[in-house]
């Protein structure tokens, strides 16, 4: 008599998504695309820090009754690591969305997108600096590579362009928070090795008690929220979409295959928001968006190979 293998388990959907790292890199790219279109359409309208506030501690409060009992569990090795914690919270969360937000009021689409390409650059360089983790062949060719791809897109297919750019303090505080965002890029790997959900609603509940003071600050000088189908389409979309989701999908994604790994995923960021110009702004499909988007994809999957960076 034949007995008959054991059925494999079955895999449910969350399950199978959250092992899928290039997948979960790539929505984490779309969500923050949407996100700049989205901080520049309404940048004169809602201020930056109360955005930012509302923002961290309206993830905090969605995620909190799933994240309660792991943060019970987890609070011996966060409180045990409560310096690096807090620290992650100021540059990957209050520090990093707020100046970024306030930048959009400043700079164009265009420059915003040029600097935005530059973030795995920063990447690379703190895991240098403070890992003495270098950058493999395939890692540095394929940031090479999607880069081009970002410039092609952005100064559609007009290699004179880039002359004509001029930058303004806009640009250098879009600019800070991309070295912000790399650092805590290079860091989350040596994280402590709590659930996600514990280390995410415990960072953003800490960077949006660190944001409060900014907040009341905008507040007093009268710069105030406006109660409008605007701000609440706004806030609803920054809450579930390049806040809770995409920090959720980015940090696993990082833990799956490293920071210098994922870094080259930050080029699909403009690759998506030029899709999103075109599908939503009516814009024509360009043979220069065409030739970007082959060369960010083939930069993406070189970078993102299997393989050891050297230390």
């Amino acid at each position: 008599m034949t007995i008959a293998a054991p059925a494999p388990p079955k895999t449910s959907p969350i399950g199978w998504l959250n092992n899928q790292p290039y997948l979960l890199l790539s929505l984490t790219s779309l969500f923050w695309a949407g996100n700049i279109v989205l901080a520049r359409h309404v940048g004169a309208h809602i201020p930056p820090i109360t955005m930012t506030t509302i923002r961290w501690f309206g993830v905090f409060f969605i995620l909190l009754p799933l994240a309660w009992p792991h943060l019970k569990r987890d609070w011996p090795a966060l409180r045990a690591h409560l310096p690096l914690m807090l620290f992650l919270s100021l540059i990957g969360f209050a520090f990093n969305n707020a100046i970024s937000y306030w930048a959009m009021q400043y700079t164009e689409a265009l420059n915003a997108l040029l600097i935005q390409s530059s973030g795995p650059l920063f990447v690379a360089l703190w895991s240098l600096v403070l890992f003495g983790v270098r950058l493999t062949g395939s890692q540095l060719a394929g940031i090479a590579v999607s880069l081009v791809g970002v410039l092609v897109i952005i100064l559609r297919g007009d290699l004179s362009a880039l002359a004509g750019i001029t930058f303004n303090k806009g640009d250098i505080m879009f600019a800070s928070s991309l070295v912000a965002f790399g650092l805590y890029s290079a860091i989350i790997p040596r994280r402590p090795r709590v659930h996600q959900l514990s280390f995410l609603s415990f960072t953003t509940c800490c960077g949006a008690m660190m944001l409060v003071p900014g907040a009341l600050w905008e507040y007093s000088a009268g710069i105030t929220l406006k109660l409008d189908a605007l701000t609440f389409a706004t806030m609803g979309y920054i809450l579930i979409f390049p806040s809770t989701l995409a920090y959720l999908f980015f940090n696993r994604g990082v833990a799956l295959i490293g920071p210098n790994r994922a870094a080259p995923f930050f080029h699909l960021v403009p690759v998506f928001g030029s899709a999103m110009a075109i599908l939503l702004l009516g814009e024509k499909l360009r043979a220069f968006h065409l030739i970007g988007y082959a060369l960010v994809l083939a930069g993406v999957v070189t970078a993102s190979r299997q393989g050891s960076a050297v230390k």
